[in-house]
């Protein structure tokens, strides 16, 4: 996974860098995450939709990611206000919504789906000023 964060407190990720190289090595992704977290400073990410991808994660990289979750769980949900993900298509949006409640439940923070960029930066902003002052 790909992160700029040169606009904090708005995160750019893109997942697709980490699936299309065989080798790719989770333990950086996990490190840009924490220094993120590092901040302790309120943040968003932000996504946009990328080629169908059918990579499954094996059980030991779920189970890394549990690990994960479970050391930083109260940095997640105090500093991360939310994932919002741009998907101009509106049949993959209504599918993405169904699993946004999945997604924030096991992440700790929403995932809001936007059709367009502009109304990503709208529930962008609307996460940041929402979140209470930590």
């Amino acid at each position: 996974m790909k992160m700029d964060a040169s606009k904090f407190p708005y995160v750019w990720v893109d997942f697709t860098h980490s699936h299309a190289e065989p080798e790719h090595d989770h333990a950086e992704d996990f490190e840009r995450f924490e220094a993120l977290l590092a901040r302790k400073e309120k943040f968003v990410f932000l996504s946009l939709t990328a080629e169908q991808d059918d990579h499954e994660h094996t059980q030991e990289e779920k189970k890394q990611v549990s690990l994960w979750m479970k050391k930083h769980k109260h940095d997640l949900r105090t500093y991360v206000k939310g994932m919002v993900h741009i998907e101009p298509g509106a049949a993959k949006r209504l599918a993405m919504k169904a699993f946004a409640g999945a997604f924030s439940k096991f992440w700790g923070y929403p995932l809001l789906i936007a059709g367009s960029e502009e109304e990503a930066w709208g529930f962008a902003e609307r996460l940041l000023l929402d979140a209470p002052e930590k």
